[in-house]
């Protein structure tokens, strides 16, 4: 006859919700990075419209604010989508 070992139900469910957490975790960073993507292509959509708009104006002054403006904008975006890809990456 062989031997049967039972298994402990509070292992079980201790490997189980380890599973479930792992899964949550890596599902999370997942939506991060997708969320972090979509506000890059939103936020270089509305300063290239900006832009446009500005440029369209023929007026030099407005079209060098814009200009200036949405490149500041770009820049601090940049900054923080790199850093809250690396907090998301941990």
């Amino acid at each position: 006859m062989a031997t049967q070992t039972k298994t402990d139900p509070i292992e079980t469910a201790t490997a189980r919700l380890a599973e479930f957490n792992e899964k949550a975790v890596e599902n999370s960073k997942t939506a991060g990075a997708a969320y972090l993507d979509s506000y890059e292509k939103a936020i270089a959509q509305i300063t290239d419209g900006f832009e446009k708009a500005a440029g369209a104006t023929k007026i030099e002054w407005l079209t060098t604010v814009a200009a200036t403006q949405a490149d500041f904008t770009r820049e601090i975006t940049k900054a923080y989508t790199g850093a809250a890809r690396e907090l998301v990456a941990r």
